[in-house]
């Protein structure tokens, strides 16, 4: 496997600065120390903090899409039942080993809502995500599948967000592939006849 360029290393470690430290803790030297990277290597890509938190914005978009192209060719299929099994194993990633990512993009699109400046990258990043679950719920039959691509973004961050950073989240472990796939099957039904 290749080495990650200094631009991806720079901006993961950044994220998983964000997850861990939020965002008081995102520094270019913070980030510098993270990465494993001279002092002042941060700064050299990424003059200042909001161009460093657009590099979060853009790097998680960019991860993103290449989970789901992974389980998509692990995992997907055309129809419903293959789309929620791989859907499924998606969800339970990003609940365990991706779950620094998903802290990050929650505190940074909160970041967006009070800094209009960082609002376009974020908006970049989301219309990805809506983009390839328009196609595959067009794939699928959905009537009106952007539509359905809007509340199945929804459902799937409102699931992330409630086992990740909800009330109770701390108290309750991440619901297995198992847990998970009969539920998504049930709301790919309900976005499907939307």
């Amino acid at each position: 496997m290749p080495l990650p360029d200094r631009r991806d290393l720079i901006a993961d470690a950044a994220i998983t600065t964000v997850a861990t430290a939020g965002l008081r803790g995102l520094t270019h030297r913070a980030v510098d120390t993270a990465a494993g990277l001279p002092a002042g290597s941060t700064s050299y890509y990424f003059r200042t903090r909001s161009a460093l938190i657009s590099a979060c914005y853009l790097r998680l978009a960019e991860l993103t899409v290449a989970d789901v192209d992974r389980w998509e060719a692990e995992h997907g299929g055309p129809d419903p039942d293959s789309v929620a099994e791989a859907l499924a194993a998606l969800l339970h990633h990003w609940l365990t080993v991706g779950r620094n990512r998903q802290l990050a993009r929650f505190e940074l699109s909160l970041e967006a809502t009070r800094r209009p400046e960082l609002r376009a990258d974020l908006e970049t990043a989301g219309l990805a995500a809506r983009s390839r679950a328009t196609t595959l719920l067009a794939a699928l039959g959905a009537p009106h599948p952007a539509q359905a691509a809007d509340l199945l973004v929804a459902w799937t961050d409102g699931l992330l967000y409630d086992r990740l950073a909800g009330a109770s989240a701390a108290s309750r472990p991440a619901p297995d592939v198992t847990e998970l796939t009969p539920v998504i099957r049930r709301m790919l039904a309900a976005v499907l006849a939307a």
